[in-house]
This record gives C-alpha cells, sequence and structure tokens, in this order.
C-alpha cells in the first residue's frame, strides 16, 4: 500500500524532472524553468511526506529512530542541496552547470528511491499493517 503509493509519487517526480531536461535541451527556456519548478515542488513535498508523516509514525510503532529513516533524511538533505543549485543554475541561465548538476542529482536519486523502495517501504508497509490505508489517506491530504 505505502510501497505502490511512493513509488508511484517518485515515477510522478521523475517524469516531471525528465520533462524538464528535455524542454531546456530543446531551448524551450521558459516551459523548462516552470516544469523545473513544479519538479522542485512536487520533490520536496514528497519529502516532506515522508519526513513529517510517514517516517515519524513508522519511528513511533518500532521504536527505531537511528536506522533506515535517519539515513533517508540524510540523504534528503543532500539532495535538497543539489535542488537549490540546480535551481540556481537554471534562474541564473547556467545550463551546463543544471545539466551537469541534474546528473548527479538523478544518480543519488535513484539509489535514494531505490533503497526505499526495496527496503524502507515494505518495512513501513509491514509496520503498519491494516493501518497503511488510513497512512496514504493522510499523504493525500498533505498540502502541496
Amino acid at each position: 500500500m505505502i510501497l505502490e503509493f511512493m513509488r508511484d509519487d517518485h515515477r510522478a517526480c521523475d517524469a516531471l524532472y525528465t520533462d524538464a531536461e528535455n524542454a531546456l535541451a530543446n531551448k524551450n527556456i521558459d516551459e523548462a524553468k516552470r516544469l523545473y519548478n513544479e519538479f522542485y515542488r512536487a520533490t520536496n513535498h514528497h519529502f516532506n511526506m515522508e519526513e513529517r508523516a510517514l517516517f515519524t509514525t513508522f519511528e513511533k510503532r518500532t521504536g527505531m529512530m537511528g536506522g533506515p529513516t535517519q539515513m533517508m533524511r540524510y540523504e534528503h538533505q543532500q539532495l535538497r542541496a543539489q535542488l537549490e543549485s540546480m535551481l540556481k543554475a537554471l534562474e541564473t541561465d547556467q545550463y551546463d552547470d543544471f545539466f551537469g548538476i541534474g546528473e548527479s542529482f538523478m544518480i543519488m536519486l535513484q539509489q535514494h528511491n531505490m533503497k526505499e523502495e526495496q527496503m524502507l517501504y515494505p518495512m513501513i508497509d509491514q509496520t503498519l499493517g491494516t493501518d497503511g490505508e488510513l497512512m496514504v489517506q493522510t499523504l493525500k491530504e498533505m498540502a502541496q
């Protein structure tokens, strides 16, 4: 339940980034900036859903405070810094920098997402059991 919902959100974010990158490669600067800003908001929203609801609930249920959720939060900090760098590069028309940072960002993000999808989300699904539906509803109701 959590796995499917969050994996779908990963894919939606990835698609926005790909669209922004393609628009920039095609010199459609305004569209690239619009799409990147949408990606930026969606990705930060995804991190916030995890940190403010999913991870805290998991930690309360398991008592596991220093485990995988701590590592995911640390990776979120690193990814957010790269998101900011890409935003700055795009806003200052440094397109080569945008693509360079974006390449590193996407490698890190894909590794991060794989850890969540293959390890953490299944653990959360198992921990929440039938409360998983309620958590998905909570996540859906979180404002972007």
